[in-house]
């Protein structure tokens, strides 16, 4: 078993080392880093069918750490949390559950990680405290929840990196309630999706490499965490992260061109 894990560490250590990077950085801004996770999964040589999986494990990883963490601060306002959650974890179970074939997921997630990319690269951290939109649209906040959920199941995401620039976008509250609003949604849908892939008869994971990623972005989130609240800038990372993400998506997309 020592030898097997081993083994692991030594012909995956890069995939081992990015997810760690990848980990602190989601984690000092609160987010998940599914989409990042996938992007470092596709350039291996592992089955599509088993990416998702391992994606999503380790999201639910980082981010419980970080809701435990606004909910204590009570930062997360249920209210209008709810409502995003109550269709999104159906959809998400649903889309986890849908089988689709190499050249439908490969296109979904170099589309999702062109979008992350872009989102990455021109996002900043700031605090919108003016022209917040107080109503709370029960339907319409449903509805995002519903988009975002069934999307982030079918690609093996928690879909922060879809609902979080929607939240701003909408002046739906200040930054860092969409924040804590979006680490919740990502655990919730995480959760959700890698039920409805367990439950899907085309369900593989190779379960030692697993751990051995889920340990590390363990470790990742918890540093990320201690770099969040010292309020370290992870600009320049960021941006680099999403080059590298760009650039994989791209990749991804000639690569489905060529093949099908």
């Amino acid at each position: 078993m020592i030898l097997e894990f081993l083994t692991i560490l030594e012909n995956e250590w890069w995939v081992i080392l990015l997810f760690l990077i990848v980990a602190i950085i989601y984690a000092s801004v609160g987010f998940g880093g599914g989409s990042s996770y996938l992007a470092i999964l596709a350039l291996s040589a592992m089955a599509y069918t088993e990416i998702r999986a391992m994606a999503l494990i380790c999201n639910i990883v980082v981010v419980s750490g970080n809701v435990l963490i606004y909910q204590k601060q009570k930062i997360l306002e249920w209210k209008k949390i709810i409502p995003l959650v109550s269709l999104s974890i159906p959809f998400a179970y649903l889309g986890g559950f849908l089988k689709i074939n190499e050249y439908v997921f490969f296109t979904l997630l170099s589309i999702t990680l062109l979008f992350a990319a872009f989102t990455m690269w021109f996002s900043t951290v700031t605090e919108v405290t003016s022209s917040i939109n107080k109503k709370n649209d029960t339907v319409k906040n449903s509805l995002y929840g519903a988009i975002v959920g069934f999307l982030s199941g079918m690609v093996g995401i928690g879909g922060g990196i879809f609902l979080a620039p929607l939240l701003h976008v909408t002046r739906w509250d200040i930054s860092k309630k969409i924040a804590a609003t979006a680490s919740f949604f990502i655990l919730v849908n995480s959760i959700a999706g890698l039920f409805g892939q367990f439950t899907n008869s085309n369900f593989v994971l190779n379960w030692k490499l697993t751990i051995i990623l889920a340990f590390t972005v363990f470790i990742g989130g918890q540093i990320g965490g201690i770099l969040s609240a010292k309020k370290l800038s992870a600009v320049q990372l960021k941006k680099a992260t999403a080059l590298l993400i760009a650039f994989v998506s791209i990749r991804i997309l000639w690569k489905v061109f060529l093949t099908f």
